[in-house]
């Protein structure tokens, strides 16, 4: 069906300190597809310094803005919970946050950082008809957040074998007639099919890394986030090698790799069908298909490339208990790959519970890690997704330049502006392809979106003086619709406040202390930040406060202010954010 531009205008404000930094405005609520920072939700579990590393790392290499990251803290198993405390204390804290924030028209992904429980038991919900076939009710924390509408309202629609309707049904040989990008407020038919308004909805969900356990240390997610982050774009020189063998975990999806590969080649990616348990001496692995009970990926002699999903169907890959057999997913982490996903229990070999050949199809054509990986998934539940959910190396990405009038310039980084502002954006797209539309985000939040050859106009009066972050995003007119960002970093000068920002070290140790100093004129007390936390707060228009460095989490970390003189963003300012590093302490 054709899609359609829409355009939704409603009043919102912003929760938290984020009330102070923007007035409420009108809001574009309806969007296309495509994938950035802007439509993430970051989850952080504050009560684990692992998590908040992984996070610190994600949300500085992708850009990510302050106000889509939530700050969670969970105490419990970072293994396993049952669903009542999922649903409760994660889940729905979760959709609350993003809800009062108004995000929910922009959210389309659900991202945790690590030392969350990778596993739900469902065993108390499981309806009693099922008790006697259900011998392992649990589902993964990635799949049943994806499937969170059905959680909510205490369902087991979750069970069905077809429950993700944004899964893009194959024809007889295996392939897939589209691919398609996603967004939250989408509604998919029974055969895949997009019905904008109605139909079933979802939330994408990734898990960053599980650095307990089996899993991965923090500093091999870091590594394989920041180079799947670097292969955006890049259509890697590689080959997708497909493995068969005797072993029901291959024999369970290799009847399509062969047409399979034929669709790649007709992307210009290649593809291979290969014998053996995994490719040997193979240097240009961009992706990977296997199905073994136990593999070493060490001694195959081959590598990885930049941007490669790799997997492997198997009962435990998602499994990071200790002492529990089969090789799990962050074997594929640890060799730098992008992605990867395995199920959290017993799952017997049904394709449906798996990812599907097309997966490398979805991904070639350009869909994100995320959108492949759900597009090639009938029945996620059990499923646990790890790894960039943005990465997207077959992408076709807009570079997105903007003027600025008035005067008709280009803006400079800590440009100063006031009044009202005409902004105009511009884009290029590779392969001859052109530009859908655009949209207009002031610190993070979507303010506007516009077509080809028109503009924006903000109006920075009523809003907060100081630093703010201007973002234009560009949205490639096919249905995958990839996006450009051009990212700007300005001051609002209005109201004649200003308040400096200062962080003394700049890189400290995590025992360490930072102190953090603020000066400046028209406010009367200041709130100071950091990735969704409160670090402190000063009274008086000069102060100095001292932060545990522990508090910050480790990796380069940004601190922000904001001062108020009364109610009102008109009434408030923002500092310059200052970047400073934690190190370990054995650093």
């Amino acid at each position: 069906m054709p899609r359609k531009f829409f355009r939704h205008v409603g009043q919102h404000g912003l929760l938290f300190l984020w009330l102070i930094l923007l007035v409420e405005a009108p809001l574009s609520v309806p969007a296309r597809a495509g994938g950035g920072p802007e439509n993430v939700f970051l989850v952080v579990n504050s009560a684990s310094p692992n998590s908040v590393a992984v996070a610190n790392a994600f949300a500085s290499i992708r850009n990510l803005p302050p106000i889509n990251v939530l700050m969670l803290p969970w105490t419990a198993s970072t293994e396993s919970t049952k669903i009542a405390p999922f649903r409760d204390q994660i889940l729905t804290p979760i959709l609350r946050a993003i809800e009062s924030r108004k995000l929910a028209p922009q959210i389309d992904l659900i991202v945790y950082s690590s030392d969350f429980p990778w596993r739900i038991d469902f065993a108390e919900e499981l309806p009693a008809a099922l008790v006697s076939s259900d011998k392992f009710p649990s589902g993964s924390l990635t799949g049943m957040t994806m499937l969170y509408a059905a959680v909510q309202s205490r369902s087991p629609a979750y069970l069905d074998p077809a429950s993700n309707r944004y899964y893009k049904p194959t024809n007889a040989l295996g392939v897939p007639a589209a691919t398609e990008g996603f967004r939250s407020w989408y509604g998919w038919g029974q055969q895949g099919e997009l019905t904008e308004t109605h139909g079933n909805h979802y939330l994408m969900a990734v898990m960053l890394g599980v650095t307990s356990g089996r899993g991965n240390s923090v500093a091999e997610v870091i590594a394989s986030l920041r180079t799947a982050a670097a292969a955006d774009g890049t259509r890697p020189k590689g080959t997708i090698y497909f493995m068969t063998n005797a072993d029901v975990r291959t024999t369970t999806r290799s009847s399509v790799f062969a047409a399979v590969v034929a669709e790649l080649k007709v992307l210009g990616v290649a593809g291979e069908v290969i014998a053996g348990t995994l490719p040997v001496g193979k240097r240009d692995v961009a992706g990977l298909m296997a199905g073994a009970a136990d593999f070493d990926w060490t001694q195959s002699g081959s590598r990885i490339l930049p941007g490669a999903i790799c997997e492997n169907l198997t009962s435990y890959g998602g499994i990071f208990t200790p002492g529990v057999g089969q090789t799990p997913l962050s074997e594929f982490i640890r060799a730098a790959a992008a992605g990867s996903s395995g199920t959290v229990i017993e799952p017997y070999a049904i394709q449906a519970k798996f990812p599907h050949a097309s997966i490398h199809v979805h991904y070639a054509r350009g869909a994100s890690l995320a959108e492949a990986f759900y597009q090639s998934v009938q029945s996620p539940y059990q499923l646990l997704v790890v790894g960039d959910p943005l990465c997207q190396p077959w992408a076709t990405i807009p570079k997105v330049e903007v003027v600025a009038s008035p005067d008709s310039r280009i803006l400079e980084p800590g440009a100063t502006l006031f009044g009202s502002v005409y902004f105009e954006p511009r884009a290029q797209v590779p392969d001859g392809k052109s530009v859908d539309r655009f949209e207009f985000f002031v610190d993070g939040m979507r303010l506007a979106q516009c077509g080809i050859g028109e503009g924006f106009t903000l109006d920075t009066l009523p809003m907060a003086d100081g630093y703010h972050e201007l973002r234009v995003v560009a949205l490639e007119s096919s249905a995958i619709e990839s996006q450009g960002r051009w990212i700007l970093p300005v001051s609002f000068s209005n109201h004649k406040r200003t308040l400096r920002l200062k962080a003394d070290p700049s890189r400290v140790k995590s025992s360490g202390t930072v102190r953090v100093s603020v000066a400046g004129e028209g406010f009367q007390n200041v709130v100071v930040f950091s990735m969704g936390r409160v670090l402190g707060r000063t009274t008086g228009t000069e102060a100095t406060i001292e932060v545990p460095a522990e508090l910050l989490g480790r990796g380069k970390v940004t601190i922000r202010a904001t001062g108020r003189s009364g109610s009102g963003a008109a009434n408030s300012v923002n500092a310059q954010p200052v970047t400073i590093e934690v190190t370990d302490d054995s650093r």
